[in-house]
């Protein structure tokens, strides 16, 4: 396996992939790249009306990332690494959940011609946990624009997310089952993931379901 630089972190909304990558950067003392979710100024109306405001809300995230994305592969080129809490293939995740076949058709236009320019990750860690945990850390974390995710939306995300990354190839793949564990509160799941990350025997896809003690 290849040396890991380039890390991205997925997984379904509350799952914890932004805390993660950040311990990760920490530990690394590196570039952190974050999802900017909070300026797009339809997230909160797609949440309230999603067939009315999916669109929108698709195509902001789209072209947002894009440039987040080249901005960081033209500063960063140098650096021994980089964390991410997102790729950006996983656009595609939410565009077949949520657009019309009409905007979807339009949509499949665009992706590719962006896709194309961006850097792929060394390594991809998918963070997979239950809905009833995911539901937990969201209202725990209580941010507003979420407060009408409803389990139903939920569940549908975290299968297409299953879905996804069954047949995703483009990078390796480290599969994490986080339900019964605390990367962010207990310093031996971190550290036993951090092994996993960094093991010069990783295979392309490796999945790491720590027995819980």
């Amino acid at each position: 396996m290849s040396e890991v630089r380039y890390i991205a972190v997925e997984g379904v909304i509350g799952v914890g992939k932004s805390s993660l990558a950040q311990k990760i950067a920490k530990k690394l003392d590196c570039t952190l790249i974050t999802e900017e979710f909070e300026s797009n100024p339809f997230l909160e109306k797609f949440y309230d009306d999603s067939k009315r405001f999916a669109f929108q809300t698709q195509m902001f995230f789209l072209v947002n990332r894009f440039k987040q994305q080249q901005n960081f592969q033209q500063d960063d080129l140098f650096s021994k690494y980089i964390v991410s809490d997102y790729i950006f293939e996983k656009d595609q995740i939410f565009a077949y959940l949520n657009l019309s076949k009409e905007e979807l058709n339009l949509y499949e236009n665009i992706f590719p011609l962006l896709q194309r320019e961006l850097r792929k990750p060394d390594l991809v860690i998918f963070l997979q946990s239950s809905v009833d945990r995911l539901l937990f850390n969201i209202k725990k974390r209580g941010r507003k624009i979420e407060r009408n995710i409803t389990r139903s939306y939920l569940t549908q995300l975290s299968e297409a997310y299953n879905d996804f990354f069954f047949k995703y190839s483009s990078s390796p793949l480290l599969i994490v089952n986080t339900t019964d564990i605390d990367f962010v509160n207990r310093q031996k799941d971190f550290d036993a993931l951090c092994e996993q990350i960094f093991r010069e025997d990783r295979g392309f896809i490796e999945y790491f379901n720590p027995v819980v003690g």
